[in-house]
């Protein structure tokens, strides 16, 4: 019976972070209900994700060679636009040892992301595919569905059923998004999405309806084809895992809930005004902070990039530091009580798992639709306002945002404190994730039948 079948799944990310982590937390979800995976993950990434694979047994990392590519294997090597399309060019060149594989091994389904080719390859060896996507139901809402291009769209495709104004600034990144033509493949990024989404015979996404059921709906609608909800996909921080030492000496100096933590993603890197704006806001609120970027555009370090003085100013309070911390452990931590981000899919669900107030500065893409989501549907955090023609923010406009969220009187800060204890709650019930993830399983099952 189909219902009984032990699955197995080929998982092809996208080589960002950002995608890989999500999908690594997924098969390790399939692997406790005692299904196999088989995962491509770039060969030298592996010996870091090695400990985040809870079942070896039954998940199995497959290292695929890239062509064009000697030192850069993730979006964390190439940050630039260029970068990024010369990897998505060498991935789509991984082909014909995907099909290998794929000849091999005989899964079930095939799990991708951004390998447009993908799922046509699967219907070809008679598997099925699901794009699993690592962008929220919204942003794919906002930004996929067939319709004219058009500069000025701000508030969504034609019947868009919710307004959600985006700037000036953000629908011209939109405009390139669905025009600008890609390197070996001659698509553009909405191509590429499409084809992979059309092409697919479900779309899957790691979330709730409690969060995201609305879109989720009109998304069903749109593509004629189901849409298959796994709950929320957040890692667990390993029990061996524990923060360094010098963030938890200086993090116990400030007392509960004062602190502010703003991590803008791995891949985000600042023009040298906006960096020095972005600290110096931190420095007005008065509060003490932690911020962990890579240096701006332009400088090699973060040292050489801070403002005149402000290292002095704000020593005994404020630390900007140009390398890797972890997220979900600084998030844990009870000091902190403000979470700056930029906004990504990944970053929304570990901050609504903490007990950290959301102050919302978003980057690029998918980033500033999310932001209208958290700001205006869900009402769980507070926006930095951004210029609407340039997409720049000031030190003060920072500073607002924080104290909107952090100042005990602010109206709007009991709102979405309220807001986000609620849904927490919800998440983190008994059963909840659990009882998503089975019935996801339970679907998938029902397309093998």
């Amino acid at each position: 019976m189909a219902s009984a079948k032990t699955l197995t799944i080929f998982m092809y990310p996208w080589f960002g972070m950002g995608h890989i982590t999500p999908y690594l937390v997924t098969a390790n979800k399939f692997a406790k209900r005692g299904h196999k995976i088989f995962i491509i993950i770039p060969p030298k990434a592996q010996s870091k994700l090695g400990p985040l694979n809870l079942h070896p047994q039954l998940i199995q990392f497959l290292p695929i060679s890239v062509p064009l590519l000697i030192d850069s294997e993730t979006t964390n090597d190439v940050v630039s636009v260029q970068g990024n399309q010369l990897l998505r060019h060498a991935l789509d060149l991984t082909q014909p040892a995907v099909e290998s594989l794929l000849r091999e091994i005989k899964p079930d389904f095939v799990f991708s992301d951004f390998m447009h080719w993908l799922p046509g390859l699967a219907r070809n060896l008679h598997i099925k595919s699901v794009h699993y996507s690592a962008a929220s139901p919204v942003a794919m809402g906002f930004l996929l569905p067939d319709g004219p291009s058009n500069e000025d769209r701000a508030s969504g495709p034609p019947g868009f059923p919710r307004p959600m104004t985006l700037s000036r600034y953000s629908t011209r990144g939109l405009k390139w998004f669905e025009t600008a033509k890609e390197m070996g493949s001659n698509i553009s990024m909405k191509q590429r999405l499409m084809t992979a989404v059309k092409e697919s015979d479900a779309v899957g996404f790691k979330t709730c309806k409690e969060i995201d059921g609305f879109y989720c709906e009109v998304l069903e609608k749109e593509f004629k084809k189901p849409v298959l909800l796994a709950g929320p996909v957040v890692p667990k921080p390993l029990d061996s895992m524990t923060l360094d030492e010098k963030w938890v000496n200086w993090l116990e100096k400030f007392k509960p809930k004062t602190v502010i933590f703003c991590a803008l993603g791995s891949e985000t890197i600042l023009q040298k005004n906006q960096f020095q704006q972005l600290v110096l806001g931190f420095e007005l609120t008065g509060l003490p902070f932690l911020v962990a970027l890579r240096p701006p555009s332009g400088v090699d370090s973060i040292e050489e990039a801070l403002p005149n003085g402000f290292k002095e100013r704000t020593q005994e309070r404020g630390i900007v530091y140009g390398g890797w911390v972890s997220q979900q452990l600084l998030l844990k931590h009870p000091v902190v009580g403000c979470f700056v981000t930029h906004c990504g899919y990944g970053s929304m669900w570990e901050g609504l798992m903490s007990e950290s107030q959301f102050v919302l500065l978003p980057h690029m893409g998918d980033q500033d639709v999310n932001a209208r989501l958290m700001s205006g549907e869900l009402k769980i955090g507070v926006e930095v306002e951004k210029g609407d023609e340039d997409g720049l923010f000031t030190a003060e406009g920072v500073c607002a945002a924080v104290m909107a969220v952090m100042a005990e009187e602010s109206e709007i800060g009991k709102e979405v404190r309220a807001n986000h204890i609620r849904l927490r709650e919800l998440l983190l019930s008994e059963g909840f994730e659990e009882s998503y993830f089975d019935e996801f399983v339970q679907k998938l099952r029902s397309l093998l039948e």
